[in-house]
This record gives C-alpha cells, structure tokens and sequence, in this order.
C-alpha cells in the first residue's frame, strides 16, 4: 500500500538523519496515530536519542520536523510532547500518487528501485518491508487420523491457514504441511477396535460407511471402554502397535487404510473452508528413512544427548537441559529421548522432523500425489521409495511455525533447544512455536448438540465428547439457510445453499480469529451469525454493499472509475472522515505487517473488522448514487472503489468466501 511505503520513505530518511546526529545507527519505525488530526505517521526515536544527546527529545523532535519536511509528499510535521514527530502527508499527492502510479516513483522523491504501487506477492517486499525470510514452513492442523475432526481441531487449521495466506501476501515462499502420526497409539487403537470389537473385513466397512471417520469416531470411543472393562487389554494396544512398527500384517495393513482414509476425511473437512496443503509427512517415512537415526548422531557427535546409567532414567538416552536457562526452574528439566528398551519418544521423532524441515539431516523423503483440489494444486505426501516425479522441493526452510496449542509449550521449547544445543543457534532462533489456547462449545451450543450439560464443553474424543466439524459445518449452514430463506426466497435452491455455505464459512472462520490466540474461547452459533455485531456476516455485509453500490451506478450509466485529474483537484479540501476512511483502508500491509510481528491473526481480523465499520460510517453520511457535484462524486466513488478491492484482498487473506447478496 502507498501508505507504508511513505512510511518506508520517512523511516529511511529520519534514520539517516538520525545517524548523522547521534554518529551512530538509530531504529526509525513509524507509528499508526489515534486520529488523523494527530497525523498520518508518527515517529518516537526522539525520546531514545535524548539519553544518548543529553537533550531534552522534544527539542530533538522539534528539528526532525524540518527533516521530515524535506520530503515532497509530507504537507508539514510537528513535535509533539514528550517527544514524538507527527508527520501529516499531502493529501493531493497521495491521491494522484494513488491513482497515477508511474509518477510518484520519480515526482515525489521515492527511489525508483525496489518501490512502485505493488503487489505485496512482490518479492521485493520480502526484505525491505516485512524483513521475512525467503522460504518459511507452516504445519497445523496435525489431527490424529484415527477419527473425525472436532471443532478443537477447527481454531487449529484456521489460524495455520490465516498465518500461512499472511505469510505469502507479505512476499515470503510458504509451504503448508500437515504432519500425519499413522504410527501411533491412537491409529493403533482403531486398529484393536477392528480387530477385537467390530470383526468385519475392512471392505465390508468402507461399503457400508460413507464416512468413515464418523465410523471411527464411535469405534474410537468403544476401544476406550473396551480397556476400561478390562485393563489386561492394553497389552493388545503395545501388541498392536509393534506389529505396525515393525510391518507385521494384519495390523499394519490396517493401520494403513485407517490412516489414509481418515486423512482424506480431514482433507475433504478443512476444504470445506477453504483450506489446503502443499505435503502430508507421514511418520511412517520418518521411521523409513530414518530420520531419527541420522538426528540421534547429530545430538550424539554434538554431547547433546547422554546415555544415563542410574536412577530413574537408568539406560535411557536423554537430553540434558539441566544448563539451559528455558528450563532453570524445573525441578527436572531433562528429557528422554530413547526409552531403556529401545524405543524412541515422540519428542525425539519431533526433535528429526525439525532437523528435517530445516534440512539439517542431508536427506529427503520420496513423494507422491496424495490429493488434487479443483484447482489443480496438488497435496503430495510422503512415501516409500522411489515415488513419483513432478514434487516440488519440500523443507530446507528458514523459519518454521509450528502451529500446536499452548499444552505442548514445553515440548516444543525442548526441540527448541535441541537445536541450540547442537549448535544450530539460527534454526533454534526460527523455530517458532504459534501457540493458541484451546476452544470449547458454549453451553447453550453444547445442548443444542447434544454434547453434554452444564458449561461449556471441552473436546475429548477417547471419551467421545464433543462435536464433529462437519456436524458443526452443517448445523450453521442450516442456520445460515434460515436467514437466507427470509431475505431471498425466490433465489433459485442452488444459490441459496451457496449463499448459505458461504455465510457459514465466514461465521466459522472469523469467530476463529477474532479472539487472541491467547484466549481460551467458547464456540457460540448466535454470537458467530450475528449479522450486526464482530462477525464474519457482518464483514461480508459490508462488502456485498459496496460493490452493489458499484453494480447500481453502471446500471444508472454513472461513471464507475474515478478521474484522476478531478481527485487531484479535491484532494487539498478532503474532509477530515473521509481523509481518515482513506488512511484505514491503507493500513491494511500495516495490519498484515502488526499480525505476523506478534504473531496473531486476531490483529488483522479486527483491522478488517474496523474497516468495514469505518466504510458504514461512509456510507451513512456520504451518499454517492444520488450525489450532483463532480468533485465529490468522484471522490467518493474513489473511495468506494478502494474500499472494495482493499476489502477483497482483506476477505482473502482471512480465507472467507464473498457472496453475491446477502
């Protein structure tokens, strides 16, 4: 947007100011300001360069001013108490810069190279506005494929997605995985309910299942009881579970089916609110091609992991954490990696991934396609050899988010630190965990679902506690329907299940992201379907609105592209509201830029939020179909217009369909 990049231009050139002052490097970063009369931009390095000048930093503010002045697009700047630098830009040249692309890279003083009106896809942008690095790693949603997708797992997937579409609007090269554990207890206990409780071949169960991750779920939780009627039964769990170690049929075979039908299941869920993969890393490869055995050296060569041989963790090799100080108030910090017996914990399959993702190992996986979208993009998954060709280049990223809720906090600081220890002090610095806090079903919801009684309702599927995410999905569809039926009933039946899915989504999704990542929140179907307050109906009101303005001045045969020369014009007299509805469409790389610094969705969710309210403020008081005066005419259908392709852009980034009506 032309707004960050002004503040891109002052922040290079009041650091150099800045430096030459002080006679060393000084952080410049602008600021957003309360309101437009405080300002377009505001600086604050005053106050820190007061300390090292001894001087009082509003009289430093003072001379930045004129420096700030220098620049042909600022109108004028002011210091403010305690010390900070208001900058206000020239109203006529933002517009016509705005409108006229070409000219703002040479008539107003901006470098020509690496700047211009761009996509944020540039991938100029990556370095010198967002400072991100070149290839980055998400991996979420992660759900156990041994039965359905639960709304838990739904925040999960939604904040992946969110974080990987800002990832990439912000110009870095983003690859989406979703890690498959078919190794594990949880595959290895269908695997006992098949074996042991149902009997039936798996044929005769994919026939008569059409969703078999439903089919799981009920048997998912019938092992539990199974156990629980008997305990000498868990033996048939570490029974099974070494047979699909170490390939023994029939418990791998099934393993096998379990696991790839489950993944479809959840692929098909997440699709239904728009979210996709690039790769599916099974942990049957990680044992394959021995990830672990290649990283166990690793930490071996580097003294990172120790052979303990008395106490409790006798003949176990362990991680030694004792001397880091991530782990110095823990009683015992350390962590094992290798069971006496042999086996090896998930932290240290967790701990080879990691190497893996940030191709540390010196190997990769073989690939195949696992599932094509309709768009054609493929989600590949890993293999045994030789697998096919055509796979892109997975892993050997820089950073990697690991998008894993807030009870795993230790585990992944230890991986963390296992590659710190091992000396890979960069990779232990990008290796972010993107912690959330876990979702619930209100209580009303957990009646209406019948979910269970008095509170809201915590997610367990070994207890069988909870709500599927297709039973979610469908039950606001129908909700949604209800609205859709009242407002457009002579739409025909196909567009109004559209329109239904798509308020659905919306309703989902932003109820998802709106809260902090830190919060721990209660699914609501009344507060995520309100169409008048802080939801994704609501966000899609705004912009369905919008371009129904655009679509009835064509119909009128009024002009529908704003005229440069007429903006320029009006540019000096625009209203201080309509200056400030200017600004907020603008921030949008600001809030792109605010989310992925903390990092936290929920920050451009309601800088979304906040637009669209912004925009029926504008509607309300400047009307534009019945408007006479050309200047303002043309001004307003400008700022509609912006409105609307910011807000598109907006509606993408949040992975939430825009309908035609609503």
């Amino acid at each position: 947007m032309l707004k960050n990049e002004f503040c891109r231009r002052l922040e290079e050139h009041l650091g150099g100011w800045a430096a030459r002052l002080a006679g060393a490097e000084v952080p410049v970063f602008a600021q957003g300001t309360p309101s437009a009369a405080l300002g377009d931009a505001a600086f604050s390095f005053p106050l820190k360069l007061a300390g090292r000048l001894k001087r009082p930093p509003l009289e430093i503010a003072a001379e930045a001013t004129a420096a700030a002045e220098e620049l042909p697009f600022v109108e004028h700047a002011e210091a403010a108490p305690p010390g900070f630098v208001n900058v206000y830009f020239r109203r006529a040249s933002y517009l016509q810069a705005l409108t006229s692309p070409g000219l703002w890279t040479t008539g107003y003083g901006l470098p020509p190279a690496d700047t211009g009106l761009r996509s944020a896809a540039d991938p100029g942008l990556r370095s010198t506005v967002y400072g991100l690095l070149p290839k980055i790693i998400v991996e979420h949603t992660n759900i156990n494929p041994n039965k359905a997708a639960h709304i838990g797992h739904l925040r999960n997937a939604v904040l992946g997605d969110t974080l990987a579409r800002l990832l990439k609007h912000a110009g870095s090269e983003v690859e989406v995985q979703n890690y498959i554990d078919n190794t594990g207890v949880q595959v290895a206990d269908v695997v006992v309910g098949l074996l042991h409780i149902d009997g039936r071949p798996w044929d005769a169960i994919v026939r008569e299942y059409p969703r078999l991750d439903f089919f799981a779920w009920d048997l998912y939780a019938k092992v539990a009881v199974f156990y629980e009627e008997d305990k000498a039964r868990l033996d048939l769990r570490q029974r099974t579970l070494k047979h699909i170690e170490e390939g023994v049929d029939p418990e791998v075979g099934l393993a096998r089916h379990v696991a790839e039908a489950m993944s479809r299941c959840h692929l098909a869920t997440m699709f239904r609110l728009g979210i996709t993969y690039d790769v599916l890393p099974k942990e049957s490869e990680v044992l394959t091609y021995r990830l672990w055995e290649k990283a166990f050296t690793l930490l071996k060569d580097r003294k990172a992991a120790a052979l303990e041989t008395e106490g409790k963790n006798n003949g176990c090799w362990v991680l030694s954490l004792k001397a880091s100080p991530a782990f110095k108030k823990m009683q015992d910090p350390d962590k094992v990696l290798v069971r006496s017996n042999g086996t090896v914990t998930y932290t240290g399959k967790d701990i080879a991934y990691q190497m893996w993702k940030f191709g540390l190992l010196g190997t990769d996986f073989s690939y195949r396609p696992f599932h094509t979208y309709p768009d054609g993009a493929v989600a590949w998954e890993t293999c045994p050899p030789p697998g096919e060709s055509g796979a892109p280049a997975f892993g050997r990223a820089q950073k990697v988010y690991n998008v894993i809720d807030a009870r795993q906090s230790y585990l992944q600081e230890v991986v963390k630190e296992a590659l710190a220890i091992c000396g890979f002090e960069a990779q232990a610095k990008n290796s972010i965990h993107f912690s959330y806090e876990m979702v619930s079903l209100s209580e009303k919801l957990a009646k209406q679902m019948g979910a269970g009684e008095g509170g809201a309702v915590a997610m367990s599927g070994r207890k069988g506690i909870g709500v599927k995410a297709d039973d979610l999905l469908d039950a606001l569809e129908a909700r949604a329907r209800d609205e859709v039926e009242k407002r457009h009933a002579d739409l025909p039946e196909a567009d109004r299940a559209s329109l239904a899915r798509d308020i659905a989504v919306a309703a989902l999704k932003f109820f998802m992201l709106k809260f902090g990542k830190e919060k721990i929140i209660a699914f609501d179907f009344d507060e995520a379907l309100n169409f008048e307050g802080d939801s994704g109906p609501y966000l899609q009101y705004s912009l369905v609105r919008a371009r129904a303005i655009l679509r009835k001045l064509a119909e009128a045969g009024r002009p529908v592209t704003a005229d440069p020369a007429v903006l320029t014009r009006m540019g000096d007299a625009l209203p201080e509201d309509l200056w400030e509805f200017l600004m907020k469409i603008e921030d949008l790389d600001s809030a792109v830029e605010k989310a992925l610094a903390a990092p936290d969705p929920s920050t451009f969710a309601h800088y979304a939020l906040e637009t669209a309210a912004a925009f029926h403020v504008f509607y309300h008081h400047h009307p534009i179909l019945r408007e006479e005066d050309e200047g303002l005419y043309h001004l307003r259908l400008f700022l509609l217009d912006l409105f609307v392709r910011r807000m598109t852009e907006a509606f993408d980034l949040l992975g939430m369909p825009v309908p035609e009506k609503m």
